[in-house]
């Protein structure tokens, strides 16, 4: 049968109603109070308005066999009140208990007083809840809808109701914002998919290829705008399957099932998709950095970059009096010419191309002969 919710005031007078309706038939009752430093003296209150009832108190801080002790006696009807916290939220199935009342309702999430809720009712008796507020404390909003659903849904099969507005209450979450705590940020969308992608082939046993993250750090903006894709979870994806791409043709795939499902590809799109090919030519050639600082361009190698030294040399000095140089800590700092996102992104494709001709020339030519 469906749980007669109340949202009331606390009050002696209903606790002991509550209580004395419910030991009158034979039944059990659950007195919810979350806090350990104060559920004696209530339980203490309720032995006091109901003196002929058996209380026990369950809470965490309890020693492991004195909690099971108390749960078990509950369970075997030889108390007719348990006052606890909430680790009754979950596994309890006692069919005698069919009264709940819940202290200080309005501090539970919606989520918890549903679970609470959901102890009693569970045999062929009509099962009671009471959401217990403070008399003299004004609800704020959020906890005035809770309750207010907790009373309205309060038929069988409500649990995806109650989830639904949980969620509209609560948000779904902001992975990229603020409002998000850890370091997703200060890593970036890309770097964390492909750290994550990374974790989970680890635990399945799958062997790891080997790929120099490149970071990028164009000034530019690299971003899928909602006018173009509202639905934020196809959002994520995408962003997704473009970090993950392998190759160019990974790359080629994404950008005919964006152009097929959500039309022609607006200017900070096609810069996302060019400086993750640009991204996959760092990678190949061994390029751990990519600093735009105004004019110049900031390129940082690894120790197994895959670029003709000598052809780097000669570029240096031929671009030296506009500031070319090469530092002793393997960054090469070259003069920019373009302004324009889509220019600075050909740029640098151009000159790190240049940079690996020599093996890009090895590379192409099997390529042409298959």
């Amino acid at each position: 049968m469906a749980i007669q919710t109340v949202v009331a005031r606390f009050d002696e007078k209903l606790i002991r109603s509550a209580l004395e309706l419910e030991l009158e038939r034979g039944g059990q009752v659950y007195f919810v109070h979350n806090r350990v430093e104060t559920i004696y003296e209530i339980s203490a209150k309720i032995q006091e308005l109901v003196p002929q009832a058996r209380v026990a108190v369950g809470h965490g801080q309890m020693g492991e066999s004195e909690l099971e002790r108390v749960m078990l006696a509950f369970m075997h009807g030889e108390y007719d009140v348990l006052v606890a916290t909430t680790i009754i939220e979950n596994g309890l199935d006692i069919p005698l208990a069919n009264t709940i009342l819940i202290s200080r309702a309005d501090r539970h999430g919606l989520s918890e007083l549903y679970q609470l809720r959901g102890r009693v009712g569970r045999s062929n008796r009509r099962a009671y809840a009471y959401l217990l507020i403070p008399p003299e404390h004004e609800l704020t909003e959020i906890a005035r809808r809770r309750l207010a659903a907790l009373k309205e849904f309060s038929d069988l099969g409500a649990g995806f109701k109650i989830a639904a507005l949980d969620l509209e209450l609560r948000g779904a979450g902001n992975m990229l914002g603020g409002e998000q705590s850890g370091h997703i940020e200060a890593v970036g969308f890309e770097m964390y998919t492909s750290m994550l992608e990374h974790a989970v082939n680890e635990l399945k046993g799958e062997e790891q290829p080997q790929r120099a993250a490149t970071q990028l750090n164009l000034g530019i903006s690299l971003r899928i705008d909602e006018d173009y894709i509202e639905e934020e979870n196809q959002r994520l994806r995408i962003y997704k399957k473009i970090a993950g791409a392998q190759d160019e043709g990974g790359l080629s795939d994404v950008r005919a099932e964006m152009e097929d499902r959500y039309g022609e590809l607006p200017g900070s799109v096609r810069h996302l998709l060019d400086a993750a090919s640009l991204r996959l030519l760092c990678e190949r050639t061994g390029v751990a950095q990519v600093d735009r600082k105004r004019d110049q361009i900031h390129i940082r190698f690894t120790g197994q970059a895959s670029i003709d030294p000598g052809r780097l040399m000669k570029m240096v000095a031929q671009n030296a009096k506009k500031g070319a140089q090469f530092t002793p800590q393997g960054v090469l700092r070259f003069p920019l010419k373009a302004t324009e996102p889509r220019d600075v992104l050909d740029e640098i494709r151009a000159l790190l191309e240049e940079l690996a001709a020599g093996e890009s020339a090895e590379v192409a030519a099997p390529q042409q002969r298959r």
